[in-house]
């Protein structure tokens, strides 16, 4: 109207056709907007949402890599995917993963990834690594502190193995640079002064403040720290309500206790990594304790992982004196990574001198079941450096726990091992990465980090003797609004992943 107001003077029929002309201009801005209204629109799947506890069929209008529009109502897009048969969930979120690279990442992709972090033991030099992987990550990307190091960063040993620690962030794989770090490796024997503590903990700051996010304590591996540096650093994760990642020292649920208490005694948030592994056929009492301290309001987590073999290094603590025993196997329960062969007592003396990834053979599938349907027990990978034989873990664990245990054993539901996929990774980082409040879920205002899958297909393809391969039946997978799977296939050179930054980055 106020085109027309401006011109008293033309007669009525002038201004009745200038403003049809108007109305219609208008109308067919709106018709144009309106029918591209979102940039993707996913069309008729079953919308599960563990927060709210949204389980239908429901449209989902995405937009700047946002979740606009939720409803039951016909929604309209540039691209609209129909999802109908099909799951649609938050993004899996794996806090356990040591493969960093778009190798790995392919094939956490294809499992229904979105967000992978290296926690337990958490990267060195984490300013570098992250300005590494700017706009060429397929998801998202981010690291915890990395305690070993941050104890002899300032030391002879660290001047030594420099160069292979840039290797390592530079490449993001183990393989190759052994020999580099061997001077770091050393240092895990190695028992620190007290008055060496204060330098080790303005490190573990100084790496909070290039993002990281909590601290990687896997004790476990480095038999030279003592209980007072450990107490030390867990009073200061107390202190900044920085969550630790450990791998727990060798004890079974005696470890967990003590980790346990460590972090009562000073108000450390904890979160205990694969416990299957760490506690065998304890993990039903160790899970107990776990879940009475969160009902005492502590903030202690746990994760699991579905296979009944674990992966570590051969020269590593794990295989000191009297292994055998401790983990109830043998050297035929040990497999090689690189050729995938079992080792014998001669092998295995051999493989341990000259360092290099194994498979170990030790749990029983009780033990698993017993982990993944404890209430809040999370799943994570534990996914491995990419070799063509490595644990299957690394290609294949949350299309496992749909496929296996979800819909052939039927010991879960859906929902729930949804919940332990997305809602609870992230409720473990909100508070140290306040940007995972809008992940895992789907709600209006969250980040488009979806999952799309057939729950009637879905299912890992990577075996112990075969190596690794893509899982089947993960359909579509969004990250940050951006497809990087599109039935079923990688979609070619999109790098959508963010950093996951904590608080304390400066």
């Amino acid at each position: 109207m106020h085109i027309v107001s401006c011109y008293p003077q033309l007669n009525r029929q002038l201004k009745i056709i200038i403003l049809s002309i108007f109305i219609f201009t208008q109308s067919q801005s709106l018709s144009s907007q309106s029918s591209a209204q979102f940039d993707i629109v996913l069309n008729g799947g079953r919308v599960i949402d563990p927060e709210t506890k949204l389980d239908a069929i429901r449209n989902i209008g995405i937009t700047d890599g946002t979740i606009k529009e939720i409803s039951v109502d016909p929604l309209t897009g540039k691209d609209v995917i129909d999802v109908s048969g099909l799951v649609v969930s938050p993004g899996f979120i794996d806090l356990h993963v040591h493969g960093i690279t778009n190798v790995e990442q392919e094939y956490q992709v294809h499992d229904g990834v979105t967000t992978a972090l290296e926690l337990e033991w958490g990267l060195p030099m984490l300013k570098e690594w992250y300005m590494s992987r700017q706009s060429k990550a397929m998801i998202n990307y981010g690291a915890s502190v990395n305690w070993p190091f941050c104890r002899i960063k300032d030391s002879k040993a660290f001047t030594e193995g420099k160069d292979g620690i840039k290797a390592l962030i530079t490449n993001g794989t183990f393989k190759g640079i052994q020999s580099m770090i061997t001077p770091i490796l050393r240092t895990f024997t190695m028992e620190l002064s007290a008055n060496q503590y204060s330098n080790m903990l303005k490190n573990v700051q100084e790496s909070l403040e290039e993002g990281g996010l909590g601290i990687g304590v896997p004790v476990g591996y480095l038999k030279g720290a003592t209980r007072e540096e450990v107490y030390r650093l867990y009073q200061m994760a107390g202190r900044l309500q920085a969550p630790i990642f450990t791998h727990v020292r060798e004890g079974k649920a005696m470890a967990i206790q003590q980790a346990i208490s460590d972090a009562v005694l000073t108000d450390a948030p904890l979160h205990i990594v694969h416990m299957n592994s760490m506690t065998l056929e304890e993990i039903g009492l160790a899970i107990e304790m776990v879940n009475t301290a969160q009902q005492k309001g502590y903030d202690i987590t746990t994760e699991v992982y579905p296979y009944t073999a674990a992966s570590t290094g051969i020269e590593s603590a794990i295989f000191d004196e009297g292994w055998q025993e401790r983990l109830g196997i043998s050297y035929g329960d040990i497999q090689w990574v690189e050729t995938g062969e079992r080792l014998t007592e001669e092998t295995f003396k051999i493989k341990r001198e000259t360092g290099g990834t194994v498979i170990i053979h030790m749990m029983k599938p009780e033990w698993i079941e017993k982990g993944i349907t404890s209430d809040n027990v999370i799943i994570a990978s534990d996914g491995m450096y990419y070799a063509e034989l490595a644990h299957p873990r690394t290609a294949g664990t949350y299309s496992r726990v749909l496929g296996k245990y979800v819909r052939e054993d039927q010991v879960l539901d859906l929902p729930t091992a949804l919940k332990k996929m997305t809602l609870l990774p992230a409720q473990v980082m909100e508070k140290i990465s306040p940007m995972m409040r809008f992940k895992g879920r789907i709600q209006v205002g969250a980040d488009a980090d979806l999952t799309i899958f057939d729950p009637l297909t879905v299912i890992d393809r990577a075996t112990f003797d075969k190596g690794l391969k893509f899982s089947d039946g993960i359909r579509y997978v969004l990250v940050n609004g951006v497809l990087v799977l599109k039935e079923g296939n990688t979609v070619k050179d999109v790098f959508p992943g963010q950093p996951i930054y904590g608080k304390y980055k400066r």
